[in-house]
């Protein structure tokens, strides 16, 4: 028998639930009121208020309201901060009635704004691991009254490295409280933490594996690999839901797919870890306001976001496995809701695709994206069944529609309204032809027989003025070819790329559209410019170019071998006179030529006789040199002292030292022709009194100079003080 507090009741029944859902049932039981609970359920079946409703008995009093606001008694913790507030909102109307007062901890926002409205008090409090751990950490929440814990998402925070965080959370909560984990899946690390910090818990799966979310169906699209945003701007108009979240895999590809389709007309926002909080929130909000309709995100991003009327799902990049795949699938199909999940699958991803449906025991259909042809009958379809033909109008409108047809035709005012309908919205994306590569047992046939090559029949060639040294390359000029004139590949023949200009084969049935498509410019999107020729061009033999396999292969020698054949005579031409070699002992080696122009000459050695070359002389060795006779032929070594006469100092032969004051006057000092206080004018008494002392002198060397105002100062080491260079700047 499922228990339920009358005010969470009332709020159930305000908010417009009429029944449970299997996971909301399950933890609502009455035998689980004060057990701890392990719930494995999909994605989007309602956790939210599952566990809003689970913690009611534990947390609020017997009449079902709370008191004054104090100390925490519930907490709920989610990886991610967008989950985080989506987690408040919903448990905001849920205890509603219940006088609760709730408070968040997320990263991203003001830390103080946060410690305030704590230290106002709040009975339950919704947290992001790392910024409630910085809360615990500086004392500003107090966990002693924490009656249940609620871990949200509980595999994505491990996997979000999250461990250590909630370890030491736990840790600091009561033992007596209720820990309550929801995840969508149970791996191994969920249930060692489980184990760790529960205490009997139960577990509640209402995931099944056998059969995939009924309310999601999954579209697997089929394109070519350059046609990827087309298939995305194809599928947004042909569906034409009220909000469409596109998953990337990088913020790089979030930042040009946004562009894109802002370029395109879509009212567009991103949603990426390089984003402040407030942008996520205010795009967030864009979204559901239907100010944006389409959103562009990230995995980590969009994880558990719920946003309203989310009828889309497209992966413009395949998730990396069958997890992600679930998670990014179930933002659709939530709470009842249907929703279509569509891969954009290149070519070159088909087997990765199957690969991630077999994973996640989904089953999808495989189609191809809708082509500019079905956008345009679904717009019309639409139009003949918008709701506004069963509206009553107002007399001002039906005034203004009798003058409209008194001044035009009914066909006309419709195919005018037709045309405004349609400039509303993106032009379709014509896409190109979708054809699966050959199988990969013919790729792996190497001695199959090489196919016939078939006339292309009647063609017109075409000349294109940028070339080789202009970076054409066939890879480009092709595509670009077949979009500029509307034409597909199997309609271009030969191209023939020179140094400064390419020549284009085109078929002769082709032609005519093709120069229609082109225009009368005839330049293309590179302002590259296109000639009609009259003919077939004249290429020249110039042979076909090198291969990686011709630049492998061993060059040539520059000097044959002895013993070979001479060359042959066409090479001999300007082989220089045959000289003999004096003295050389080889037959052969003496018939060498002499070189030719360019090459380097023959060398002579210490003798007269040419040596090729190449060739080095004779070893001779070192014997042929006279024997080293040392240095014991010279004087023996005397020294220096030896004929020279002994030291006498330097203080012999010279004066005694009679310092600088011997044979010049007493020194008067500068202040006798001074006045006092001034400077000194020449021609003039001084008055300075008869008992002044003589100022000291820098140049007076013969003691210490003393400055004036008393003694020195002693000297501070050098780089610290007056020893040091003067220092720039301020002091």
């Amino acid at each position: 028998m499922t228990t339920m507090i009358p005010t969470l009741a009332a709020a159930l029944s305000a908010q417009g639930y009429t029944d449970l859902t299997p996971v909301q049932v399950a933890v609502t039981e009455a035998a689980l009121a004060d057990q701890d609970l392990l719930v494995s359920a999909q994605t989007g079946s309602g956790k939210t208020v599952g566990f809003g409703l689970a913690i009611g008995p534990s947390i609020l009093p017997e009449d079902g309201l709370f008191g004054p606001a104090g100390r925490p008694v519930a907490l709920v913790i989610a990886p991610t901060r967008e989950l985080a507030l989506q987690v408040k909102r919903e448990l905001q109307w849920l205890y509603a009635g219940t006088g609760a007062t709730l408070a968040s901890c997320v990263g991203g926002m003001d830390f103080r704004d946060e410690k305030r409205s704590l230290e106002r008090g709040a009975q339950i409090v919704v947290a992001t691991p790392g910024r409630l751990r910085d809360h615990i950490m500086r004392s500003t929440i107090d966990l002693s009254d924490i009656k249940a814990v609620v871990l949200d998402e509980a595999d994505e925070m491990l996997d979000l490295g999250f461990r250590e965080d909630l370890e030491f959370i736990l840790d600091q909560a009561p033992p007596s409280r209720r820990t309550l984990m929801f995840s969508a899946t149970v791996p191994a690390a969920i249930a060692k933490l489980a184990q760790s910090y529960q205490k009997d818990a139960v577990r509640v799966a209402t995931a099944t594996k056998e059969s995939q979310h009924s309310d999601i169906e999954y579209r697997a699209l089929t394109v070519a690999n350059h046609d990827i945003d087309a298939a995305i701007i194809n599928v947004l108009r042909f569906y034409d839901a009220p909000n469409a979240i596109v998953f990337a895999n990088t913020r790089a590809m979030v930042t040009r797919l946004t562009t894109r389709l802002a370029n395109r007309g879509f009212a567009t926002v991103a949603l990426s870890g390089e984003l402040s909080q407030s942008e996520r929130t205010h795009a967030l909000q864009a979204m559901r306001d239907g100010r944006a309709r389409v959103c562009v995100a990230t995995d980590v991003a969009a994880r558990g976001i719920d946003l309203p009327n989310l009828e889309l799902v497209i992966h413009a990049e395949l998730p990396t496995n069958a997890e992600t795949l679930l998670h990014r699938s179930g933002r659709t199909g939530r709470a009842g809701r249907k929703g279509i999940s569509a891969m954009i699958v290149p070519a070159k991803m088909k087997r990765r695709a199957q690969n991630l449906l077999t994973w996640g025991k989904l089953q999808a259909t495989w189609a191809l994206p809708p082509t500019a042809d079905e956008v345009t009958a679904r717009d019309e379809d639409r139009l003949l069944n918008d709701p506004v033909w069963s509206e009553s109008f107002t007399d001002s409108e039906q005034d203004f529609a009798a003058r409209l047809l008194a001044q035009h035709a009914p066909e006309k005012i419709a195919a005018a309204y037709l045309r405004l309908y349609a400039g509303k919205q993106s032009a379709p994306e014509e896409l190109s032809d979708y054809k699966d590569g050959p199988a990969t047992a013919d790729r792996a046939d190497k001695d199959r027989a090489p196919r016939d090559h078939k006339s292309f029949g009647p063609s017109r060639w075409f000349r294109v003025d940028v070339g080789r040294e202009g970076k054409a390359e066939a890879r480009w000029l092709l595509p670009m070819i077949c979009k500029a004139g509307g034409i597909t590949k199997t309609e271009i023949g030969a191209i023939r790329i020179q140094p400064n200009e390419t020549f284009v084969e085109i078929s002769e049935p082709a032609v005519a559209g093709f120069l229609a498509a082109i225009g009368p410019d005839m330049v293309l999107e590179n302002q590259a410019k296109l000639t009609k020729m009259d003919g077939a061009p004249q290429i020249g033999e110039r042979g076909p170019r090198a291969t990686k396999r011709d630049y492998d292969s061993p060059k040539p020698k520059r000097h044959a071998p002895r013993g070979q054949d001479a060359p042959p005579p066409s090479a001999q031409a300007d082989v220089a006179p045959i000289q003999p070699i004096p003295g050389a002992a080889d037959d052969d080696q003496a018939r060498k030529p002499r070189h030719k122009p360019g090459q380097k000459p023959e060398r002579r050695d210490h003798g007269d006789a040419l040596v090729p070359y190449g060739a080095k002389p004779a070893y001779k060795g070192k014997s042929d040199k006279p024997p080293y006779k040392g240095k014991s032929d010279k004087p023996p070594y005397k020294g220096k002292s030896e004929g020279k006469p002994p030291y006498k100092g330097k203080s012999e032969d010279k004066p005694a030292w009679k310092g600088k004051t011997e044979g010049k006057p007493a020194y008067k000092g500068k202040s006798e022709d001074k006045k006092p206080g001034g400077f000194a004018r020449p021609g003039k008494p001084s008055f300075a009194k008869s008992g002044d002392k003589p100022r000291p002198s820098a140049s007076d060397t013969s003691k210490r100079f003393t400055p004036p105002g008393g003694a020195g100062k002693p000297r501070k080491p050098a780089g610290k003080g007056g020893a040091a260079a003067p220092k720039r700047g301020k002091p």
